[in-house]
């Protein structure tokens, strides 16, 4: 009978310890917390380094990173597996309408900007297109670069695939001119690539191409055209400065997006996104920073 009252008291004693260690464990305010993040591609590497930076000064947050498209993370966030997500565009209505069905507020924060650059190989000699030109050459109305002070050649026609938040961009703004009544769609010949680093590889490599990539992902080894909004008016190389004072005619908002207000750690890293340190990575990677009140 002493062993077994030994045995049933020693058992006690081992249950109260592990519910105190356990207890000492969820709240204890050492513990890691996790931020996942995913969504736009053009995004993607920016959002590694700030992760990285981020996680460099503090260590107790952990920040998962990934692609998959701006589509991809807005739908990640509307179905609650993330805590933020990364979009090229913005969210569309439909988007917004079904959050809000499933209890989800989205909250739009800007980020960073970008400028979308339009390239074509070094041999090509064409420097320079009017929207309206970009428009015709993806649609298909134009499919000889002859037709645009060119070569005799067939246009090769690059995007991104339907998913990605610069291909809903480059629709909206360059192909349908922002005009919402517009239902011009991508000629059907247009050749749809998963990464930004795979349409400036084939341009690179085709000297018949045309494609469209955020500034940050373009190489030396491509040519940018210089866009002008309309005929008559001036044409204008995608850049920090032309971004920032309205002029270059392809320029964009980078977003994140949250359910309601962001509190806590997340508040505080998305808070530091905004911060110069953090604008820094930005320029380093070729994107533009954001700047209240800029156009």
């Amino acid at each position: 009978m002493a062993i077994k009252r030994v045995i049933f008291i020693g058992l006690v004693f081992l249950l109260l310890i592990s519910a105190c260690s356990s207890q000492v464990s969820q709240d204890s305010p050492s513990a890691a917390v996790y931020i996942e993040n995913k969504g736009s591609d053009t995004m993607v590497n920016l959002a590694l380094s700030w992760a990285e930076a981020y996680q460099s000064i503090h260590p107790e947050v952990r920040i998962s990173v990934s692609g998959g498209g701006s589509g991809t993370g807005i739908a990640a966030l509307i179905n609650g597996t993330v805590s933020m997500a990364n979009a090229s565009r913005a969210i569309k209505p439909e988007e917004e309408a079904n959050a809000l069905k499933g209890n989800v507020t989205p909250v739009e924060h800007i980020v960073a900007r970008d400028a979308i650059a339009v390239i074509v190989n070094p041999e090509n000699p064409v420097t320079e297109l009017t929207l309206q030109q970009i428009s015709d050459i993806y649609s298909g109305k134009i499919n000889n670069w002859a037709d645009v002070g060119g070569e005799n050649r067939p246009i090769v026609r690059l995007s991104r695939e339907t998913n990605s938040g610069t291909h809903v961009y480059f629709l909206e703004t360059v192909l349908r001119l922002n005009q919402k009544d517009n239902k011009t769609l991508f000629s059907t010949d247009t050749l749809l690539l998963p990464s930004s680093e795979g349409i400036t590889a084939e341009v690179r490599d085709n000297p018949n191409a045309i494609g469209y990539d955020g500034l940050g992902y373009v190489i030396p080894e491509v040519k940018t055209l210089a866009v002008a909004a309309d005929r008559g008016m001036p044409y204008v190389m995608p850049s920090a400065e032309s971004v920032n004072n309205g002029s270059y005619p392809i320029a964009r908002d980078l977003y994140v997006y949250t359910n309601g207000e962001p509190q806590g750690a997340l508040l505080e890293y998305l808070n530091w996104i905004h911060s110069p340190t953090a604008q820094e990575i930005v320029t380093e990677l070729g994107f533009v920073p954001y700047m209240e009140g800029s156009n």
